[in-house]
């Protein structure tokens, strides 16, 4: 689970925020674009068969050429000055795994990790509101707290089906390929931990660890303030979804909230 947001929420807003953004940006050295905040329910953990409620944030900050933006658990900056390509750092946020139910709640507790990396994007089509565009988007972070020492690729797709001065609709892809250290973290489980919580030991590999897809929508209520609304799952494949703690949860990773937004 990440921090503040679901993982495809990044790929659907990196579309829709980007056009809604540009509506309003000007070349007068000040920042624009547009932020929004509200709370929605993601899972607990990965494999999790619970969802708990957690605030929902998102920005996309234009100033002096450079895009600043805040996408769900992490913080990146697109240091490219082009509305189709965009490239630079990431930081984000990996919430722990603790307080779980049942046997799951005997297995050692996971910290909170900080991950690192870079991302690359390109945007195919799309007219002047962003309406038809599709933005393409692969991100590679490592754990550099020592939590999972783990590497994670996601490549997303999203798709602009409407956007206009008033709303926008984007459907969304995404898929994770996560290297054996993160899923032997998550999702494995030593002999220690199957002898204190009767779950059978596991030691999965790297692969793929999920498949999922979501829609978001907005509606701008003036010309600054709007809402904003998502809704989406992932579902864990490969030898993460065949993992004792995934039967302990489910496959299923839902997740969707609701947030109001400002643009400037």
């Amino acid at each position: 689970m990440r921090l503040l947001t679901l993982i495809p929420f990044a790929c659907a807003l990196a579309t829709a925020t980007n056009a809604q953004a540009q509506q309003v940006a000007r070349d007068d050295g000040a920042p624009h674009g547009m932020v929004a905040l509200g709370a929605g329910v993601v899972p607990e953990f990965d494999g999790s068969g619970d969802v708990r409620p957690l605030p929902f944030a998102t920005a996309d900050i234009r100033w002096s050429g450079v895009n600043f933006q805040i996408r769900g658990p992490g913080v990146r900056v697109d240091l490219v000055s082009d509305p189709r390509f965009a490239f630079g750092p990431v930081v984000a946020l990996r919430l722990p795994r603790n307080d779980a139910d049942g046997r799951l709640g005997f297995l050692p507790e996971i910290d909170t990790a900080i991950e690192a990396g870079g991302f690359v994007g390109y945007r195919i089509g799309g007219d002047q509101f962003g309406q038809g565009a599709v933005q393409l988007e692969l991100s590679l972070v490592h754990d550099i707290s020592n939590t999972h020492d783990g590497l994670l690729a996601t490549g997303s797709a999203s798709y602009a089906a409407m956007q206009n001065q008033d709303m926008f609709v984007s459907f969304d892809l995404q898929t994770t390929f996560a290297n054996a250290n993160y899923s032997r973290t998550y999702f494995g489980i030593d002999q220690a931990g199957a002898a204190t919580s009767g779950l059978a030991a596991y030691r999965p590999g790297s692969g793929f660890r999920d498949v999922g897809g979501g829609v978001t929508a907005g509606y701008w209520l003036s010309e600054r303030l709007g809402v904003i609304a998502r809704a989406g799952a992932t579902y864990l494949v490969g030898d993460m979804a065949d993992s004792p703690v995934v039967e302990e949860g489910r496959r299923w990773q839902p997740a969707g909230g609701l947030m109001l937004s400002y643009r400037f």
